[in-house]
C-alpha cells in the first residue's frame, strides 16, 4: 500500500479528520494529513493550508468572505496536487465548501488513482465535483459536526474502503494503440460491428454519449492516452446547440485542432435532443414530437433547422482540424429511431444535416466526406468506418 491523502478543512472538521487518518494507519496505511480549511486547524496536520493557499491568490487566508477563500482554495488546491508526485491514493471530507475544494485537486489527478469523498452532497446531483474523473463519492449521512455514533461507522468504513483500493496492483496500459469510439443506445449496433472488425489490432474505448463520455474521450486524447478516434455518435451535439440534458461543451471536437489525431466520424443520434420525465420538458417545446425512451427519459424529433445548426457546428469544427479526418454520412438515418417506419424518420431534416455538413467545410487534402447509401446501423457503414479509420491511422 502507498502514500494515501486524507483531506479536509481541520478548522472545521479536525476531529472527524483525525480519526478517519487514524483508521488508515490501522490498516497499514501511510497518511498525509492536508489541511485546506481558511482558518485555524484544531489538529496537529502534515502539510498545512498556508502551504495550499500559497499556490492560489495572495491573500487567500486573510479575506472575510468565504465564498471568494472556498473559491479560491479550490483553485490553489488543484495547482497543489499537480505538484505531488507521491499520491498513491485520496480520500477526503466534507460539506459543500469541503467538497467543492477537495473535488478540485481529485479531478486533477489521473483515472485509475483511487478517489473517495465522503461528503453530506453525495446524495444530490454530484456532477459538478465528479466531473469526468473517476471520483466515488459516499454519503456522510449526518453532518460533519464532532464524531458520533453513525459517523464513526461510516468513517471507519470509509477509512476501509480507501484502504483496500490503495492495495489493488495497478493494471499494466496496454502496448496497442487505443481508439476511442462514442456511443448511444441508438447507435450500439453500429458501434458492435464496428469494434468486432476492428479485432485484436487496436484497444477500443467506448463512451457514452451522455455530454461526459464525449468529454472524457476529448480529455484521453488530449493527454495522449487515445491515438484516434471513431467518433460515430456526435448526439452530444444536439442537445448542446438545442437545449437538451444531455450537451457537449462548446470546445467538443477543439481537440482535432490542437493535437492532430486521426478522426473517422458520423453524425449518430443526431436526429434527437434529449430530455428527462415527459413533464421536465420545457414549456417552448410543447408541439414537437417526441419518443418515450423510458419513464425517465425523453427524446425529441430535431427539426430541419436545428440539423443545419449541428451540421454547420460539426462542419466548422472539421474545417480547423490538422489531422486527418472523415465524415461518414449515412444517407438512410442516422439512429434505430430514424429509419423507414421509424419513429423520427425524417429524410428531410436528414438533408438539411447532411447539405450543412457538405458545404460548411472544405473537404480537401486530408479532409474526407463519404456518402455511404445505407444506415447508421448497418454492416456496410461498420465496414466503411473501419476502413477509413485504416487509411488515416494504419
Amino acid at each position: 500500500m502507498g502514500r494515501i491523502y486524507v483531506v479536509g478543512t481541520a478548522d472545521t472538521k479536525g476531529e472527524e479528520l483525525a480519526f478517519l487518518a487514524a483508521q488508515i494507519r490501522a490498516a497499514g496505511g501511510d497518511t498525509q494529513l492536508v489541511d485546506v480549511g481558511t482558518r485555524t486547524p484544531r489538529i496537529p496536520v502534515d502539510i498545512a493550508a498556508k502551504d495550499i493557499a500559497a499556490l492560489g491568490a495572495p491573500g487567500l487566508l486573510t479575506g472575510t468572505d468565504r465564498g471568494v477563500a472556498v473559491s479560491g482554495m479550490a483553485e490553489a488546491f488543484a495547482r497543489f496536487i499537480l505538484t505531488r508526485s507521491d499520491i498513491d491514493a485520496i480520500i477526503g471530507i466534507g460539506g459543500g465548501g469541503g467538497t467543492s475544494i477537495v473535488t478540485a485537486g481529485m479531478r486533477e489527478l489521473a483515472i485509475g488513482l483511487p478517489k473517495l469523498m465522503v461528503s453530506t452532497l453525495a446524495s444530490g446531483d454530484v456532477a459538478p465535483y465528479v466531473g469526468i474523473s473517476d471520483i466515488l463519492m459516499m454519503p456522510a449521512v449526518t453532518d460533519f459536526a464532532g464524531l458520533n455514533r453513525l459517523s464513526r461507522v461510516l468513517l471507519s468504513e470509509a477509512a476501509a474502503a480507501i484502504t483496500a483500493m490503495a492495495r489493488v496492483p495497478r493494471v499494466a496500459t496496454g502496448t496497442l494503440p487505443a481508439v476511442g469510439l462514442t456511443m448511444f443506445g441508438v447507435t450500439t449496433p453500429a458501434v458492435t460491428q464496428i469494434v468486432e472488425l476492428l479485432g485484436t489490432s487496436v484497444e477500443p474505448l467506448v463512451f457514452h454519449a451522455t455530454g461526459i463520455g464525449g468529454r472524457t474521450l476529448e480529455r484521453l486524447v488530449t493527454s495522449g492516452l487515445v491515438t484516434a478516434m471513431l467518433d460515430i455518435t456526435t448526439t452530444e451535439i444536439a442537445d448542446l446547440l438545442v437545449g437538451g440534458v444531455l450537451p457537449a461543451l462548446p470546445q467538443r471536437l477543439d481537440c482535432l485542432a490542437t493535437t492532430s489525431i486521426p478522426w473517422v466520424g458520423s453524425v449518430g443520434a443526431c436526429d434527437m435532443v434529449n430530455f428527462w420525465a415527459r413533464d421536465t420538458v420545457p414549456a417552448t417545446f410543447a408541439n414537437r414530437l417526441f419518443y418515450q425512451h423510458n419513464a425517465n427519459v425523453t427524446l425529441m424529433r430535431t427539426t430541419p433547422e436545428e440539423n443545419r445548426k449541428i451540421g454547420g457546428f460539426l462542419a466548422r469544427k472539421l474545417a480547423r482540424a490538422t489531422g486527418p479526418v472523415t465524415m461518414l454520412l449515412p444517407l438512410r438515418g442516422v439512429s434505430a429511431l430514424d429509419i423507414a417506419g421509424g419513429a423520427f424518420f425524417d429524410p428531410a431534416a436528414d438533408a438539411a444535416l447532411f447539405d450543412a455538413i457538405r458545404q460548411d467545410c472544405d473537404w480537401t487534402g486530408s479532409r474526407r466526406l463519404i456518402e455511404l447509401d445505407c444506415h447508421i446501423n448497418d454492416a456496410a457503414f461498420a465496414a466503411a468506418a473501419v476502413e477509413a479509420l485504416r487509411d488515416i491511422a494504419p
